[in-house]
């Protein structure tokens, strides 16, 4: 294998993985964390989310250190490959690369909010929950399409 196969392989490995935990998270973690009250807003689980804190004892192992690092290498050995490869690879480098600056902008920060969130207003933390659940499904489409285009591209090198 080749170091482009390699990187490329590498990057596909993480984001399957990315991508299944971030199913998981949505099913099983995200209803520990946020539920709704009676009138329909949100509210957080404050206990649940400080002592779950997949932020830091998942997620960092997994995708804000790894998947960033992979990514930009990908991009790096994207841009200088050849059609049709080019295509599909800077492709989902391009996407992942999105959507690591929405974890960086939005959803890590929002995260730390949240678990500090009881002095906020009742309002303001259901639409930041309701926020995050909305961009949370965005954030694993574009990880599937993000994944599927990679693997189209080893494909075809």
């Amino acid at each position: 294998m080749t170091t482009t196969e390699i990187l490329l392989a590498l990057f596909i490995i993480n984001l399957g993985m990315v991508f299944g935990a971030g199913l998981y998270e949505t099913r099983i973690v995200l209803p520990l964390w946020f539920s709704r009250t009676a009138d329909g807003k949100y509210k957080v689980n404050f206990d649940n989310m400080r002592a779950i804190d997949t932020g830091r004892k998942f997620w960092g192992f997994v995708s804000t250190g790894p998947l960033t690092l992979l990514t930009i290498a990908n991009l790096v050995f994207a841009i200088g490959s050849e059609p049709p490869v080019y295509t599909w690879w800077l492709g989902a480098a391009l996407l992942v690369f999105l959507e690591r600056l929405g974890t960086f902008m939005f959803f890590i920060p929002t995260a730390i909010k949240l678990q500090k969130a009881e002095a906020l207003p009742a309002h303001k933390v259901s639409v930041m929950v309701t926020n995050w659940l909305r961009l949370n499904y965005l954030r694993n489409a574009i990880t599937i399409i993000a994944l599927l285009m990679a693997v189209k591209a080893l494909l075809l090198l």
